[in-house]
């Protein structure tokens, strides 16, 4: 039997609304949350088309003209700015119905490449039952039929299995949501051998080490530590009938180890090093849960990996940075303070769930604005947009 995608009704309205514009064909990502059951699509957003698309014809007649390179970038962005539970669940293409047969190769592609280029920045590693079916969403533009297909992206070879794509309404209206802040402190030696513009590689091999400190941690739920198997909401009282609202779990506390105990033996190494990186502050983190029974290790899994991600790519942004105003060439650079960019909120209408970016201080809120229209199809006002931090985390 294939996976099940139960999809939010805007994205059926989002995607009909592509469809009737002029272009040959129009690809996009599928944005949403994978459960053991089945998966939720909560999102659809398109490519954004690139500045030189406007001035070249498209050839109608096939799909080779996709820059694979591009949509893979776009794919990149957009992960960035997913909170913890929620990931790219496959791509879509919108086409005329003579490119039918085009479109499932470009799909197949495209999962495979999308898949790749999401997947190789992560520090966490994927977990033994993780879901590793991605969907490739076929949608005709004259007869708005659509075809769902699932590939399993851990394996090369795979074929095409069919899925069911089933709407529904106010989808993640009540999502449950899990906050937590992590006080940073991470230390990370720079070896003597290591010239300055392995700096980033070396604050990756940092990150990777504290990152499976966090793997390790001891996670509280509203001050109780809870099985694993059992039920998110089991013990918290619900509203009269059905959850109203969004269930907030504002007081989630991380336990990090210490030590590795007494019954471990442990070795320390000398090296030589010519200055360190330090990581110092606290970061905002959020996780967003389905509420069809979700179980307590797939919202600290969520969180756990929110954590991970949040902090390794405010470092990658950081890093891109600098190289495109400053270079890393810098003999001083392991004596200066640098700011990492601060985390933002921005609401998703109808629903829950908010999505996530990253600003600079001397960021202002139209560049903020700017960039979700670009990477993510949607306009924000400036009053929507809520730093979750201080200023100098």
């Amino acid at each position: 039997m294939g996976r099940t995608y139960i999809v939010e009704e805007a994205v059926g309205q989002y995607l009909s609304d592509l469809s009737t514009k002029l272009k040959p064909y129009v690809t996009g990502l599928l944005i949403g949350q994978c459960s053991s059951q089945r998966d939720y699509v909560i999102r659809a957003v398109r490519t954004p088309p690139k500045e030189e698309q406007n001035e070249i014809n498209v050839n109608p007649s096939k799909l080779a003209s996709i820059d694979e390179e591009w949509v893979t970038a776009h794919a990149s962005q957009v992960s960035r700015m997913l909170p913890g539970g929620l990931l790219v669940l496959g791509v879509f293409i919108i086409a005329a119905p003579e490119l039918a047969k085009d479109s499932q190769n470009a799909l197949r592609k495209l999962v495979f490449s999308v898949e790749k280029s999401v997947t190789k920045r992560r520090l966490w590693k994927p977990a033994e039952e993780e879901i590793l079916d991605r969907a490739a969403l076929q949608v005709c533009s004259a007869t708005k039929k659509i075809v769902c297909r699932t590939y399993d992206v851990q394996d090369p070879k795979s074929s095409a299995k069919p899925a069911d794509w089933k709407y529904q309404s106010a989808l993640s209206a009540c999502w449950l949501t899990l906050d937590c802040t992590v006080n940073v402190n991470i230390h990370i030696p720079l070896l003597a051998t290591s010239p300055n513009h392995d700096l980033e590689k070396n604050t990756k091999n940092g990150l990777n080490r504290w990152s499976k400190q966090i793997e390790d941690s001891v996670f509280l739920i509203n001050g109780q530590v809870k099985d694993n198997d059992t039920e998110l909401l089991e013990g918290l009282k619900k509203l009269r009938g059905n959850i109203q609202s969004s269930t907030q779990f504002s007081d989630v506390k991380v336990l990090t180890q210490l030590s590795q105990g007494s019954n471990r033996r442990s070795t320390a190494t000398v090296q030589v090093c010519s200055g360190s990186i330090n990581l110092k502050g606290a970061v905002k983190c959020r996780a967003y849960i389905h509420n069809n029974k979700p179980k307590v290790k797939e919202a600290i899994q969520a969180l756990k990996r929110d954590i991970i991600n949040t902090l390794s790519d405010r470092c990658e942004i950081l890093f891109e940075d600098l190289i495109i105003n400053e270079g890393l060439d810098k003999k001083n650079f392991e004596r200066e303070y640098r700011v990492l960019p601060q985390r933002l909120f921005v609401p998703v209408a109808g629903s829950s769930v908010m999505l996530s970016d990253y600003k600079f201080h001397d960021e202002a809120a139209g560049e903020i604005q700017e960039r979700f229209v670009e990477l993510l199809d949607q306009a924000v006002q400036a009053e929507d947009i809520h730093i979750a931090e201080e200023a100098n985390t």
